[in-house]
């Protein structure tokens, strides 16, 4: 069997079984190349050189033995594979913390923040439920200037984080600290990124198994996805900076969030996905008598 036939013959399993996508690929088609091909050990952008492969029966049996897995578990291809790609940056990846796919990551790469930085000198940043620490990573990769503290609460998020941070040799400049929210914080920030669990109670019980099969602890927000996003803008406020600024993920919530923090004044940030899932907060996005 030739490679190419196979990727189209386990293209249709996938779009047959019905599984779901969003964790590195947002198609069958691309998800099947990048499977097939990891799978066979071969660079995963040498498609064309490849496709009229003649493969041996033990290479098809592999490839079919992972789909089987793909489809019956319901796994999420990056934990399949053990890496994960965003912005073009690779990261190890596991069941140990969600997949990286934070928007903010694009506004970071984008060089999309750097009007709310202050300019010349240090910064110093803080990345709130890092996770995997892919945008702890990222950020110290954008602002070399800049030291990054990455916390979570996850001891085992954190344990994979500082696989991704020796990967990338950052460990002397971002600090990995276990705690919840703001309570692992100490210090002022010029620069906050957070994206937090903020999935409602009736959105978590429609996710499609591939999500399901991902740390719960980070994404579920409770009733109306707000319950970390309540503590945090409590008190985040003392730990920015007066120019700083925190960049705060809230997916497809913001009719929760509206209804929650109506006092508050936010900036929407544009980013692949609209104008409502990424927001930004300063020093004067909160009324000078809080509630």
């Amino acid at each position: 069997m030739k490679l190419i036939d196979l990727v189209e013959r386990e293209c249709a399993r996938l779009e047959q079984a019905g599984v779901s996508f969003g964790h590195g690929t947002t198609n069958a088609w691309d998800e099947t190349v990048w499977l097939v091909l990891w799978r066979l050990g071969m660079p995963l952008d040498e498609l064309e050189g490849v496709q009229n492969l003649q493969l041996q029966p033990a290479q098809v049996q592999a490839v079919e033995t992972l789909f089987n897995q793909r489809i019956t578990e319901r796994v999420p291809a990056a934990y399949l594979t053990g890496e994960a790609w965003l912005q073009g940056v690779p990261f190890h990846i596991d069941a140990r913390s969600i997949v990286p796919r934070s928007l903010i990551a694009e506004l970071i790469a984008e060089c999309r923040l750097d009007n709310w930085l202050p300019r010349g000198g240090s910064l110093r940043i803080l990345d709130m439920c890092t996770g995997n620490g892919s945008l702890a990573v990222l950020a110290a990769m954008a602002w070399p200037q800049a030291t990054v503290l990455a916390t979570d609460c996850s001891a085992e998020a954190l344990a994979l984080a500082e696989a991704n941070v020796r990967r990338h040799l950052l460990q002397d400049r971002i600090t990995l600290v276990e705690g919840d929210g703001l309570a692992a914080v100490n210090g002022k920030f010029d620069l906050i990124l957070c994206n937090p669990p903020y999935v409602n109670a009736q959105s978590m019980q429609a996710l499609p198994a591939e999500y399901r099969a991902e740390p719960s602890l980070a994404l579920a927000g409770g009733e109306d996805g707000m319950d970390f996003i309540r503590q945090l803008l409590a008190g985040v406020r003392l730990h920015l900076r007066d120019a700083g600024a925190l960049v705060l993920e809230i997916g497809h919530e913001m009719p929760h969030f509206e209804a929650a923090f109506p006092e508050l004044t936010v900036l929407g940030l544009s980013t692949s996905a609209g104008d409502e899932q990424v927001l930004l907060l300063q020093h004067d996005s909160w009324p000078e008598r809080r509630p």
